[in-house]
């Protein structure tokens, strides 16, 4: 039996919107409501709106939970300050790469877990087998929550017409509880479109005003709504890593270049410890395949999985790609032999159908936003 994709609280706005919807990690999502190229330009230089209520929630509370965390993610929790939050993940016994995570510490014994849509569960069942021995609760939170981001340039001076929170005291990966055109928000400094702007999380019934309060005082300043699509492009551009694609269970953190989150010196053992740490060796001694940016020099879009050659060698694969609205030019994110990683090498292709199409290497990201 096929199981109808699950609906956000605004599900039927979006349709009102004329949002072309499509099944995404098991939600029907917004994939574009008009011109994806203008919902990501938009985003490059005024504010865009978001629906990203399909992300998983999990709550972790009590007087282990930080000793408990540490337990189970590579990274150390404990360094974590109240009101901040930390880019981590949750790894397997064998080191592979179960999902990325963002973790806020919203009270002394309070944290709340961000996981990817898709592996919301995978996540949650990690978690809830891990707790065991531990004075901690796990809480599935997903349906407490929608969440919903102001992206861009201009997000700053949007949200600031409805809270009177302290935006400008508000670092990056940082949030705090506040009020957003009356309706109580955790509101975080993150986001995935290499731009500043917040990620407001509110129980779902206030979704719909909320959307509506920041769609109006938006529109002085160019915001649109924005779908799944120009949210792909704008993550691809910043270098940004999509699970699934450039991280997966086959990956450790160190294969994927983010060994630097795994926190070898925290206090107590944590699972997949001592898989990591064969990783880690290896990777010193052997370089593993580097995560680098391609430009194309022709026209042709590589795609997930095509080959990457050299003298007609592969020597990589293709783990992203998509036009980039901000280059004017075919972009892809690939992992490669360390010895074509360097930036500027040459002869560096993509079997692209049979043809070696001709790419540049160049360092992540493609787009790094002024500050």
């Amino acid at each position: 039996m096929t199981t109808a994709p699950r609906r956000t609280a605004l599900d039927a706005l979006h349709r009102s919107l004329g949002a072309t919807m499509t099944d995404f990690a098991g939600w029907d999502m917004p994939l574009r409501y008009a011109s994806e190229r203008d919902e990501h330009n938009a985003v490059r230089t005024k504010a865009g709106l978001f629906d990203l209520s399909h992300m998983g929630e999990i709550t972790v509370t009590g007087p282990e939970a930080v000793a408990f965390l540490n337990h189970a993610l590579v990274g150390n929790l404990g360094t974590v300050a109240i009101g901040r939050a930390r880019y981590t993940m949750i790894c397997a016994e064998d080191g592979g790469i179960l999902d990325d995570l963002i973790v806020y510490r919203l009270g002394e014994h309070e944290y709340l877990v961000v996981a990817n849509a898709g592996n919301a569960q995978i996540v949650l069942d990690a978690l809830t087998a891990r707790a065991e021995g531990f004075d901690t609760e796990v809480r599935d939170d997903r349906d407490a929550y929608a969440l919903l981001a102001v992206q861009g340039p201009a997000s700053p001076a949007v949200l600031a017409s409805v809270t009177d929170a302290d935006l400008d005291g508000l670092k990056y990966y940082a949030g705090l509880p506040g009020t957003v055109a009356g309706v109580p928000a955790l509101i975080a400094r993150t986001g995935y479109t290499g731009e500043d702007g917040f990620e407001l999380f509110v129980a779902p019934e206030h979704a719909e005003g909320l959307w509506k309060a920041l769609t109006e005082a938006g529109a002085p300043h160019g915001l649109v709504p924005c779908g799944l699509s120009c949210r792909d492009t704008l993550r691809l551009e910043a270098g940004m890593p999509l699970y699934g694609h450039e991280l997966t269970t086959g990956l450790t953190p160190f294969d994927a270049g983010l060994g630097r989150i795994v926190k070898f010196e925290k206090e107590g053992d944590f699972v997949g410890r001592e898989a990591l740490e064969a990783a880690a060796e290896r990777a010193e001694a052997v370089p593993p395949r580097k995560l680098v940016g391609l430009v194309a020099e022709g026209r042709r879009v590589p795609r997930a999985g095509y080959s990457v050659v050299v003298g007609g060698e592969v020597v990589g694969e293709v783990t992203s790609g998509t036009p980039s609205p901000t280059l004017g030019k075919p972009i892809a994110i690939a992992y490669v032999d360390a010895e074509y990683a360097a930036p500027g090498t040459e002869g560096v292709g993509v079997d692209i159908r049979g043809n070696h199409e001709p790419y540049q290497v160049v360092a992540l990201p493609f787009y790094k936003r002024r500050k």
